[in-house]
């Protein structure tokens, strides 16, 4: 079997590709896609609780701590702990946080038009549908 023939190698090389023009956007603006990620994450008014963020988008804690920092150095995102629960510490944007968080928010909604331009609702069901079996089955492996 080719590796072009697997189910894998096309999922791993479209988000290879994903990755690499949303990276490309981030960097204009002196961020990285993951930074844009994790700031369409935050609720803009509520902040969010950090223990959320990772299951939420599947990141592991080690990399999103260490990636949670470098935003708050750049003044990205700010910590506070949780006037009902003192043991939560959500994370709040900043001004500067709202602004990029548009601006990624921009290019995931750029990106989501041009595809449902060039794919009909009925194909990009399909694919949807069939994203979310890999996810079942992926999980069921592991």
């Amino acid at each position: 079997m080719k590796s072009e023939e697997t189910i894998d190698f096309h999922v791993r090389w479209a988000w290879l590709k994903i990755s690499k023009m949303y990276n490309q956007e981030a960097s204009k603006h002196g961020i990285t896609q993951s930074i844009g990620f994790i700031l369409l994450n935050i609720d803009p008014r509520q902040g969010t609780p950090s223990t959320q963020l990772g299951p939420k988008m599947g990141m592991e804690p080690t990399s999103l701590s260490r990636t949670l920092k470098t935003m708050e150095e750049k003044g990205m995102i700010s910590r506070l702990q949780d006037e009902s629960d003192r043991r939560i510490m959500r994370i709040l944007l900043t001004e500067e946080g709202k602004r990029l968080r548009e601006i990624s928010k921009e290019s995931v909604v750029r990106f989501n038009k041009k595809i449902s331009e060039n794919v009909s609702e009925e194909k990009l069901q399909n694919f949807i549908d069939v994203i979310q079996i890999i996810e079942q089955n992926t999980v069921k492996a592991s």
